[in-house]
């Protein structure tokens, strides 16, 4: 029971916030609303549409409002594609110019060409000198619960999937705000195995030790789960793509989990998927590498959800 789908590498330490609970947050009144603001909102960084000088170690960048955004939005999700991103005239950003080229040639994102389909595209990720820019002006006097933010990209082979989550995530916070939502942060996947990889390490130790039963470490397993408010099926814990912190407008602090299905999802493991009670969206994603497969170009409104 105690053996998890798809282990990944571990992350830096981060606190959990488990569904339902309350975080110390800023007044409702004080957070944007805007789904795409969320990752910008806890830094010491400008906010306005004339670029600004920021130092960082012993360097300089000039940024505004609209790069920030970008900066902080492919930190939370690792790789986000270039045309999920918006410049300062809320375009789509474009690597050959305007918001995301100057970060680029400032040494703060990478771009990497891909094919979706037929069409080209590039996906960006931060480079460390962008995270660490990011994590060098977070706002001291912020309460907001803390945002992870990443450079680079582990898995290569998993691009195709995870450049499609902020897609996902847009899809999820529009409707959670629609419903009068005010998103505070995302936990990716990364962060959970983490967590879960580590409960998991001392259990074994504690079992050596004490020389505990199956059974009673099955139990732990399973109230480690209940406290995280993740879903046990056919004896494993699932762990979704990107969890949603968000709060209600009675105050109260809830979570939604997203889950991002694609084509390789199959047999036992989708069925399973489909039956954790995660937000699911189905999607086509035709992504690959240059001299790579590239199959039909995805439903640009991100296919459709299904149960959950």
């Amino acid at each position: 029971m105690w053996r998890d789908y798809d282990p990944r590498p571990d992350e830096r330490e981060r606190p959990d916030l488990s569904r339902g609970s309350r975080g110390n947050t800023e007044p409702r009144s004080s957070a944007s609303s805007d789904p795409r603001d969320v990752f910008s909102r806890a830094l010491d960084l400008p906010r306005g549409s004339s670029r600004r000088p920021v130092r960082d170690r012993d360097q300089s960048f000039d940024l505004r409002a609209s790069e920030v955004r970008i900066l902080a939005t492919t930190g939370a999700f690792r790789v986000v594609p270039a045309k999920d991103l918006l410049d300062h005239r809320e375009r789509p950003a474009d690597p050959r110019h305007g918001d995301l080229w100057h970060l680029r040639e400032s040494g703060l994102v990478h771009t990497i060409p891909y094919v979706v389909g037929r069409e080209k595209t590039s996906l960006v990720t931060l480079t460390d000198r962008g995270r660490h820019l990011l994590e060098g002006h977070r706002s001291r006097d912020s309460h907001e619960p803390r945002q992870e933010f990443y450079a680079g990209i582990v898995k290569p082979r998993e691009l195709a999937h995870d450049a499609q989550l902020y897609r996902a995530y847009l899809h999820a916070a529009d409707r959670l705000r629609s419903r009068g939502g005010v998103v505070r942060r995302v936990v990716l996947d990364y962060e959970l195995k983490r967590d879960y990889q580590r409960f998991l390490q001392d259990l074994n130790r504690e079992r050596r030790r004490a020389e505990r039963d199956a059974d009673s470490v099955d139990r732990e397993v399973a109230e480690w789960a209940r406290r995280h408010d993740l879903p046990v099926v056919d004896g494993h814990v699932h762990l979704p793509d990107v969890r949603i912190e968000y709060e209600r407008p009675d105050g109260e602090r809830k979570v939604e989990d997203v889950e991002v299905i694609t084509p390789h999802y199959r047999g036992a493991y989708a069925a399973a998927k489909g039956r954790t009670g995660f937000t699911c969206y189905r999607i086509d994603t035709g992504v690959g590498g240059r001299g790579g497969h590239s199959g039909r170009s995805p439903d640009p409104r991100i296919a459709e959800e299904f149960l959950g």
